[in-house]
């Protein structure tokens, strides 16, 4: 017997930790029969329109400026068909399998609002395709966040046997790729190819993927900061929860919070074991500058919501009123909003983690080694790696530049705006890639200082932290190439789970 799906769609409740499930694991998907239910109450609503030849919106008119022309009785069957094929034209790098299983659950749930119009077919062939690891090769450009039609026209090419598909390793056309999996092509009906394209899928998909990888990083990066307070001998003063509390500023307390829980019980935390009255910014202003990451990060878990559990379809069907109604639900300028204000606090947490990760390099400040090279050497030491830490935050300066307001107009423009959502979601994996690379050079650093001031003991957290990078990178006898330490410390520490992991097996245990 196949095995029985773990996760039921029923157009309400996917949570993120489910699209991340479905996306990277292959968590086996069904239709809620409620779900069913609802999809086929909103498509009898669309059948009783065609019978009375009543006008809708792209079911019996042309679709953006060619609103205004009937189609007729003998071309609705192939409405769909073109709708689809007409607007499969996006191009440029192929968007992740990932990326494209998670779009394709975000559309399965969203018809299962209801409000599509589309047949429960088409909802299950999404859902077939999913379980039988059937993916569509999609294109990442073609989206201006006016509704992703053009990116998901290529997941309904698919499912109708055009186009391409990888299946396991293969890339084949999609008709072999869906007879491998034993699944016949889709056949669609009227509405049932606006359906399939007609939302903002591709965009909410990207977005919830850049949420939890972004919610993880975030973490990372505290873990990254209280090892360089380590090494640095930082003031806690700044994380006190009295001084959070008197400027409660978004995100501060939680992150002043966790620093605090990564360095309990070690020698920092002692009266008078800082080395200054006052530090660098780039110490005293984490919980400000991490906590405002924190912040964006739920702005954009707000803006997805109803992105991952709505109908953001046009028309749309209001089943119990019997409607058929033209609509703007598939605009998405507060995922866009809060996509770009993401960027900005990745932009921001990264050059903190430059300026910090400096301050570890001056004998002044530290009373270690210069640039902390090994003692009694004439070597660089760690001084390069700034320039590559610098190169990383120009990038990530550079990627945070603001999508939302860059609107084009399309479509002789009747569709007179966009939100260019899709990009500022996209260009959010890019980021994180960067910063990653990013908080892994801080670890190599901060774990170097570390290794010269030899504070005993370490704090709950950042001993296990300290492990792991040790374990990681030889220590600095004499000049070498760190970029494979930096390289080694983002894949297996932090790109493997494996760093936070260990800090929290470390603060679970000693909690208790």
């Amino acid at each position: 017997m196949p095995p029985e799906p773990e996760l039921e769609l029923t157009g309400h409740g996917l949570a993120l930790e489910s699209i991340v499930s479905v996306a990277r694991e292959r968590t086996l998907v069904a239709l809620h029969s409620d779900a069913i239910a609802r999809i086929e109450a909103g498509r009898a609503v669309v059948e009783r329109y065609l019978a009375e030849g009543r006008e809708a919106y792209g079911l019996t008119t042309g679709l953006g400026a060619r609103v205004g022309i009937r189609v007729s009785e003998d071309a609705l069957a192939d409405v769909s068909l073109h709708t689809i094929r007409g607007r499969a034209n996006a191009v440029g790098p192929r968007l992740p399998a990932d990326a494209v299983r998670a779009a394709m659950l975000v559309r399965a749930n969203g018809i299962a609002c209801g409000g599509s119009g589309a047949r429960p077919a088409v909802a299950q062939a999404l859902v077939a395709a999913l379980n039988a690891g059937v993916e569509p090769v999609v294109p990442g450009i073609g989206s201006i966040g006016a509704g992703d039609l053009c990116v998901l026209a290529h997941i309904g090419l698919a499912l109708i046997g055009e186009g391409e598909a990888q299946i396991g390793a293969d890339v084949l056309p999609a008709h072999e790729a869906l007879a491998r999996a034993g699944l016949a092509p889709l056949e669609l009906a009227p509405k049932d190819g606006l359906a399939l394209i007609n939302a903002s899928a591709a965009s909410a998909a990207c977005g919830a993927l850049a949420l939890h990888d972004a919610r993880q990083l975030l973490e990372a990066a505290q873990v990254a900061a209280a090892l360089a307070f380590e090494g640095f001998r930082a003031n806690l003063t700044a994380i006190d929860p009295r001084v959070a509390a008197s400027r409660p500023a978004p995100g501060q307390a939680a992150c002043a919070a966790g620093l605090r829980a990564l360095l309990a019980d070690g020698a920092l935390t002692r009266p008078e074991a800082a080395r200054r009255l006052q530090d660098p910014l780039s110490l005293r202003c984490v919980s400000q500058v991490h906590g405002s990451l924190a912040a964006a990060l739920d702005l954009l878990a707000t803006a997805l919501a109803p992105e991952l559990n709505g109908a953001g379809d046009n028309p749309l069907v209001l089943t119990e009123d019997g409607e058929i109604v033209s609509t703007g639900n598939f605009h998405t300028p507060a995922l866009a909003l809060a996509a770009d204000a993401v960027a900005l606090g990745l932009a921001q947490v990264g050059n903190l983690a430059v300026a910090r990760s400096a301050r570890l390099l001056s004998e002044p400040l530290t009373g270690l080694p210069a640039n902390l090279a090994a003692p009694g050497t004439s070597g660089a030491g760690m001084a390069p790696l700034l320039k590559v830490a610098d190169a990383l935050a120009g990038e990530l300066v550079h990627a945070a530049a603001p999508t939302c307001l860059d609107a084009r107009g399309g479509s002789d423009a009747v569709e007179d705006d966009a939100t260019g959502s899709l990009l500022a979601v996209r260009r959010l994996a890019t980021m994180l890639e960067r910063l990653r690379l990013l908080v892994a050079l801080q670890l190599v650093v901060a774990a170097r200082a570390v290794e010269l001031a030899r504070p005993e003991p370490l704090g709950r957290g950042t001993a296990a932290a300290y492990t792991i990078v040790s374990e990681l990178v030889e220590p600095l006898t004499e000049d070498r190439p760190l970029g494979v330490d930096v390289e080694r410390v983002a894949d297996e520490a932090l790109g493997s789970g494996r760093l936070l992991t260990a800090v929290h097996e470390a603060l679970l245990w000693t909690s208790t």
